[in-house]
């Protein structure tokens, strides 16, 4: 990743998208470098043609566990392996995890907090959120961390600005970003990236229409 990166998921309410193999063409001709899928909502072929076809396209592949079990995140992972995915987001079972990404060069960014429900929220405390990513954060294998902060009911900008004050590593903000404002405010506070899905797909990100090419310019002229 560079200072600061919008990485597009082809996904809605935290699901890959069926009709993601056509997204991943618009995001390539539209200059988008990071693009990203879930573990469920499509099966392990398609989800293995969409890295491919990502890769093809000189874009980084990112994939983020929404599964909360621990059975179910192994069998992600195990996917996220066999596809060769730059990056692994989410989960919440690092102590399983680090094993199994070891030796990959698989970049490991899991959500610190209290995560619960699908799609994903994340509950806690201010404290209790940063002392758990202070406690990720410090792991050998963890690249970095995937905050839900806008999925939270905290005070956000200041959730994400005191996680980023407190680890060294890189954070990715993921979930429910909708908004420049959002955008500019995620900058701010120190993040290395954001991750927008469902706001593209569906043509709610203020930009000069509806279309997917116009809103992933409108997105990323907002992260410029």
């Amino acid at each position: 990743m560079t200072a600061f990166d919008f990485i597009f998921m082809l996904t809605r309410n935290d699901r890959t998208v069926q009709d993601a193999a056509g997204h991943v063409a618009t995001a390539l001709a539209s200059g988008i470098r990071h693009i990203g899928f879930k573990d469920v909502g499509l099966p392990f072929a398609a989800l293995h043609d969409l890295a491919q076809a990502i890769r093809r396209g000189g874009a980084t592949t990112y994939l983020e566990v929404v599964s909360l079990d621990r059975d179910s995140e192994i069998r992600s992972v195990t996917a996220a392996v066999e596809l060769g995915v730059d990056y692994l987001l989410g989960g919440t079972h690092a102590d399983d995890v680090l094993p199994l990404l070891a030796g990959t060069g698989i970049r490991y960014y899991p959500f610190p907090g209290r995560i619960v429900g699908h799609p994903s929220r994340l509950e806690g405390t201010h404290a209790e959120i940063v002392a758990s990513a202070v406690a990720l954060a410090a792991r050998d294998g963890v690249a970095g961390l995937d905050l839900l902060a806008y999925r939270s009911s905290l005070n956000v900008p200041a959730l994400i600005a005191a996680v980023c004050a407190a680890v060294a590593k890189p954070v990715i903000v993921a979930g429910s970003v909708d908004s420049p404002a959002q955008v500019r405010a995620i900058r701010r506070a120190g993040a290395a990236a954001f991750t927008i899905g469902t706001s593209a797909l569906d043509g709610r990100f203020p930009a000069a229409g509806p279309a997917l090419d116009l809103q992933l310019r409108a997105i990323d002229q907002a992260a410029a």
